[in-house]
This record gives C-alpha cells, sequence and structure tokens, in this order.
C-alpha cells in the first residue's frame, strides 16, 4: 500500500510539472507569436517606416495646398486659384491610391484640419497672410510649391519603390509647373500693390 501510495505521489508530482511547464512555455510562445504577427503586418505594407511617413505626410501637405487655394480663391475670386486647387486635390488622389495599395489609413480630415500640428498651424498662418491682399496670396503660392518641390526632391531620397517615386516626380512637376504660372501672373501685373476683394 505504501508502495502504492509512493507511486501515486510520484504521478501527481510529475503531473504538477508538465502544467508548471505548459504554464511557463504557452504565455512565450504566445508572446512570440504576437511579436511575430506584429512584425509580419509592418512587412505586408513592403514599405520602410520612412515611406509610410512620407505617404502620409505628403498627403497632408498636398490637403494643405489645396485646402489654401481653396480659401484664396474665396477670397480673391481668381481663377488661377481655383485651377490650382483643382490640381492639388488630383495629387490627393494619386496618393490616396497608394495609400490603399498598401495599405495605410488615409489621415486627411475635413477642409481646414490637419492631424499634423505643424501642418494646422501653417494652415493658420498661409491664410491669414494670404487674406492680407492679392500680392500676399501670390507669395503664399509661391511658397506653397517651394515648399512641396523641396519636400518632394527629400522624400524621394527615401524610397526604392518605382511607383512611389512616380506618383512623387508627378507631384513635383507640377508644382513646378504651379510656379511657374504664379510667377506668370505676377508678372503679368496681378498681384501688385494690396489689391482688393472682389
Amino acid at each position: 500500500m505504501f508502495k502504492h501510495y509512493k507511486k501515486s505521489m510520484a504521478g501527481l508530482l510529475a503531473i504538477a510539472t508538465v502544467i508548471a511547464i505548459i504554464s511557463t512555455v504557452i504565455p512565450a510562445k504566445a508572446a512570440a507569436a504576437m511579436a511575430y504577427s506584429s512584425e509580419k503586418t509592418s512587412r505586408t505594407t513592403g514599405l520602410s517606416e520612412e515611406e509610410i511617413a512620407g505617404l502620409l505626410f505628403m498627403q497632408e501637405e498636398e490637403k494643405l495646398a489645396r485646402d489654401v487655394y481653396n480659401q484664396l480663391y474665396a477670397i480673391w475670386g481668381h481663377p488661377i486659384f481655383k485651377n490650382i486647387a483643382a490640381s492639388e486635390q488630383t495629387h490627393m488622389d494619386q496618393i490616396k491610391f497608394l495609400l490603399n495599395r498598401y495599405g495605410l489609413s488615409d489621415p486627411a480630415l475635413g477642409p481646414g484640419q490637419f492631424s499634423d500640428p505643424n501642418l494646422q498651424a501653417l494652415y493658420n498662418k498661409l491664410v491669414a497672410q494670404g487674406s492680407i491682399s492679392l500680392a500676399e496670396a501670390w507669395n503664399v503660392g509661391v511658397l506653397i510649391e517651394k515648399t512641396d518641390i523641396a519636400d518632394l526632391q527629400t522624400r524621394l531620397t527615401q524610397t526604392d519603390q518605382a511607383d512611389i517615386q512616380l506618383v512623387y516626380t508627378n507631384l513635383m512637376n507640377a508644382s513646378y509647373n504651379h510656379l511657374a504660372a504664379l510667377s506668370g501672373t505676377q508678372g503679368q501685373g496681378y498681384g501688385k500693390g494690396r489689391g482688393k476683394r472682389p
């Protein structure tokens, strides 16, 4: 009977040991699986963190351009602002296509609203400046395009993805065209002096 009791106790101890080992191993495996799943999710986009940040930022920057030009058109009524705003919308559409392709959420909010606090502050500043006079409105447009070109040049160096490079290059060429149009309009006499609201 004593031998049977010892065998029973040994069996219970063995079961307890196995349970303890399992209770330790399973959480570790679960944690490893979660880490792998998280890593795999980030890999499914096929993009680096820098490339992701670039797409999100450029989407909001193109939106800033569109929203500012819409405001300038509402204030001054000059068709060039309306035309460029429409062009900026197509830029947003192109980046939106890339966001969808890589499974990224569109950061764009409502008109005049931005997820990036720096872009929000810049938007407020540019609208205020462009409201002073038509001359200042041209200056705002020139600043927007020069900033856009510089940022796109930087983002181009941060990606090896052919589709992203193509979109960034298209956007940059369009910004050069906008810059030329704004400069040409200024040269024709528009925007000189304080101007007036329609």
